[in-house]
């Protein structure tokens, strides 16, 4: 996860949050944006994933989080996924938080994240290389023991995007 910070909000992304708080009455003031991932492939595949209802869930290095000067999402936190391009694609909303060392996350979690054949195996397979990227960008090593954000939450808009 690659948060999109700054006032250059792309146009897309104030849109849906203005739609969002007019049809639900929503209250909040706070939100953010960003994509999945580190490149334009996985960006747009796993926001696709997240609209067809298969991704619930998504991880991340609490190092990166750290380096970044990020806050690690709470419970209530609401966020709009974009594209790559930095296209609004939905709004999410964080149920539960945990972190793990890598070696603990779960077969349920694996599940959540909806990607591959929702293995364990599978996702270390494709996480290991991007928490070895992410390290390499912040200067860390990576390790079977690092700190893995296990990020879980539920598409609140567009409420009929699992209908598309």
């Amino acid at each position: 996860m690659v948060e999109q910070t700054g006032s250059s909000e792309p146009d897309s992304v104030s849109l849906m949050w203005a739609e969002y708080r007019q049809q639900s009455q929503c209250g909040a003031s706070h939100y953010d944006a960003w994509y999945f991932g580190d490149n334009e492939v996985d960006a747009n595949e796993l926001v696709k994933l997240v609209l067809a209802g298969a991704k619930r869930a998504t991880a991340g290095a609490l190092w990166a989080y750290e380096a970044d000067q990020v806050a690690v999402p709470r419970p209530g936190d609401l966020a709009i996924v974009t594209d790559w391009a930095g296209v609004a694609q939905c709004l999410i909303r964080t149920t539960l938080v945990d972190v793990v060392p890598y070696d603990e996350v779960t077969e349920d979690f694996a599940a959540a994240e909806g990607e591959g054949d929702r293995s364990l195996n599978y996702w270390k397979q494709v996480h290991w290389p991007y928490f070895q990227r992410e390290m390499y960008r912040i200067g860390r090593e990576p390790s079977e023991r690092m700190p893995v954000v296990c990020h879980r939450f539920e598409l609140v808009y567009p409420p009929d995007a699992r209908e598309a």
